[in-house]
């Protein structure tokens, strides 16, 4: 099983960079579960401040790019991914060599799209691998979870609503709601950890 999670950090410049507020916790109880479990375990992870889970193979990244070829790399290779990480769709067209310096003017950064790491998945994903994507959502949850499920060829995607107290970034607790192209399973308010045995449950017997 290969795990993804943390955020991700684009360079502006030597001292600046663009990123987003994920802690890494929920792939870490994702991939934590996974070892627990007997499976073969590789986590790219963007920077946190988690401790790895012992037994797992961790694969330290920065950027979206870095992440995108880490994650290609290995992903023929495994049975199931589980994409957790939060992955910049963004990065500064071009990276100051020298620190930007403040001045009376404003200022604009020229962004471009980074790698989808999804959608190469969808498009490469073997037979009998399963694939499962997140959608972190603030309005139109499920609407707009299940265009990126069909868009990205994924086989389930977890999705959760920012706005809900107890769910999203930095926090202890989720709630969830595990969408196929045929079902909707919601989960109530529950630690990460208990989030990631609800979701190996489910993807094991999706895969039977």
């Amino acid at each position: 099983i290969l795990v993804t999670a943390g955020p991700t950090q684009e360079p502006i410049d030597p001292v600046r960079y663009l990123t987003n507020h994920s802690s890494g916790k929920m792939g870490y109880a994702i991939a934590k579960v996974c070892s627990m479990r007997g499976a073969e375990v590789t986590l790219v992870s963007g920077k946190t401040a988690i401790k790895p889970p012992l037994f797992v193979d961790v694969v330290p990244v920065t950027t979206a790019r870095e992440m995108y070829e880490a994650v290609t790399g290995r992903s023929d290779r495994q049975d199931i991914v589980i994409k957790a990480a939060a992955v910049a769709d963004y990065r500064p067209k071009t990276i100051s060599e020298q620190k930007v310096k403040k001045t009376d003017e404003e200022l604009s950064i020229e962004m471009e799209r980074t790698d989808d790491i999804l959608k190469y998945l969808g498009e490469h994903k073997r037979a009998n691998q399963f694939l499962c994507g997140f959608s972190m959502e603030t309005e139109h949850m499920l609407e707009n979870s299940r265009k990126k499920l069909k868009k990205k060829n994924l086989d389930m995607i977890v999705a959760n609503n920012l706005k809900k107290q107890g769910a999203g970034f930095e926090t202890d607790t989720n709630i969830v709601t595990m969408i196929t192209q045929n079902e909707v399973f919601e989960l109530e308010l529950m630690s990460k950890e208990e989030v990631a045995f609800h979701l190996l449950d489910k993807i094991l017997e999706l895969r039977k």
